[in-house]
């Protein structure tokens, strides 16, 4: 910053025409990344971003998208047997269990309630396999080509369950530009309430809500197979930014890093 501005200074006193230097491109652990522009979905920078991965939990970015665009928020959801049996992480439900779709979405995308997301599914669709092709063809139309989900929480299906960083990007671009879909995504600490049982107190899993300024989004995810993933968005302005990185053993890092190097770059390119 000093640097910055004793060197416009030099240039307004001397008339020397000194060129800022271009932000150098971060350094991240993440298999695959990408950050790029949410309204004009362009890439500031990339690394293996088209390479096929395991989306995990980022998974839930599409089935909110579906959800929100296919079902109604007060239409009430029953958890069926097979929901409440389903593993990883979960909003804790029971067979029988009622709650509005509102809530089981706050559930499903603040602690990754992967029960939710099966009950979110059926109701909305009437099956999970009905729910998933609609998912895809969704993630289709938004441009996600080398996308392909079979369920709607991001459990392990090693050989049709997948994506790339730069898919995911689009695919968040797009529902970021719903308001329903931002509030929930931004939302870090929410009651589920249900009709049949006593409320439950839900805190987001995205630490970088708390820890850098600007972020309003979006999912984390984690399995054996995908590693720790993170798509996350920030905003300074008017400008919207989306970070993926998949993979990555220092994922908030890498996200404050790709932040860091998009909004600088913006800003490098406003100067020309």
């Amino acid at each position: 910053m000093y640097r910055r501005l004793t060197l416009l200074f030099l240039s307004m006193i001397f008339g020397v025409n000194i060129a800022f230097a271009a932000p150098i491109p971060p350094q991240l652990e993440a298999e695959a990344a990408i950050v790029m522009m949410a309204n004009t979905n362009q890439v500031l920078f990339e690394k293996n971003s088209k390479g096929i991965m395991y989306p995990a939990s980022t998974t839930k970015i599409m089935t909110l998208i579906t959800a929100l665009e296919k079902g109604n928020s007060n239409d009430i959801i029953t958890v069926s047997s097979s929901d409440a049996a389903c593993k990883g992480s979960s909003l804790e439900l029971k067979a029988g269990n009622q709650l509005t779709l509102k809530n089981a979405l706050y559930g499903m995308m603040l602690i990754s309630g992967n029960d939710a997301a099966e009950a979110v599914a059926e109701n909305v669709a009437g099956s999970i396999p009905a729910f998933v092709e609609i998912m895809n063809a969704k993630a289709e139309k938004i441009g996600a080509t080398s996308t392909h989900f079979t369920n709607p929480h991001g459990l392990p299906d090693p050989i049709n369950h997948y994506t790339t960083a730069y898919d995911l990007g689009l695919i968040t671009a797009y529902g970021m530009k719903n308001p329903d879909f931002a509030k929930i995504v931004s939302t870090q600490e929410y009651n589920v309430n249900f009709l049949n049982r006593s409320v439950m107190h839900v805190r987001n899993t995205n630490k970088l809500l708390n820890t850098y300024p600007g972020t309003n989004g979006v999912k984390t995810g984690y399995t054996n197979d995908a590693g720790d993933c993170l798509v996350a968005s920030a905003k300074r302005g008017d400008i919207q930014l989306i970070a993926v990185i998949l993979n990555s053993d220092y994922r908030w890092d890498d996200a404050a890093k790709l932040f860091d190097y998009g909004f600088e770059q913006i800003q490098s390119q406003k100067r020309k």
